[in-house]
């Protein structure tokens, strides 16, 4: 019970102390002593920790502004802006299997190709995409239209990103098909969630 009473309630205790034949004043002091390194080594611990745990999540939000500063690609010809942003919105929709989707992106790219100079061929295999009536027509139109946007994108200088030209083997019945990216990871517009990293980089524009 002495020893309960020392560390809650030091002033009491110096008094009874004195009067008692047991007092050790060296024990006490040791005592203390101990107590107060073991606190200064716990709070120590304890920044190291939140040291630890700042510096990662620093370099989490680093990752994240990574990706944020992410370049789009910009064209000389701006006209073509939009027609490759719809193409690349019809190309997303075609990852996620999203048939009425890809239908609403194909018909603005169609729109938007009208004022792009020596764009008719991309126009025509747009409109086959706009035509098709499943999900399955649609994947193979967007091969043949896909070819016919890589014309456009090398003929239309990029003045700031990259654009990547993929190419997945099995597509087309195995005949293969490209397609175009502004990202480097694969994401097959050809199967989806059945294949989805079906593919490869086979070429970078810039």
């Amino acid at each position: 019970m002495g020893k309960t009473y020392l560390l809650g309630n030091c002033n009491f205790l110096g008094d009874w102390y004195s009067h008692s034949s047991n007092f050790q004043p060296l024990k006490i002091n040791k005592m203390k002593n101990m107590i107060g390194k073991k606190t200064v080594m716990m709070l120590t611990l304890a920044l190291v920790n939140f040291g630890a745990f700042s510096q990662h999540d620093h370099g989490n939000h680093g990752d994240k502004k990574e990706m944020s500063q992410q370049i789009d690609p910009k064209f000389e010809d701006k006209d073509f802006g939009n027609p490759y942003s719809h193409y690349i919105l019809l190309k997303e929709s075609l990852v996620r299997s999203q048939s009425q989707e890809a239908k609403e992106a194909v018909n603005n790219l169609q729109q938007s190709l009208a004022i792009v100079e020596n764009a008719t061929s991309a126009q025509a295999e747009a409109s086959k995409v706009a035509s098709a009536s499943n999900l399955d027509e649609q994947r193979k139109a967007f091969a043949s239209l896909s070819n016919e946007m890589t014309k456009l994108v090398k003929a239309k200088s990029l003045v700031m990103g990259e654009i990547y030209l993929k190419h997945c083997p099995m597509a087309n019945g195995n005949g293969g098909a490209y397609w175009l990216s502004s990202q480097k990871e694969i994401r097959n517009p050809y199967f989806g969630d059945k294949m989805m990293k079906c593919g490869s980089v086979n070429e970078t524009i810039n």
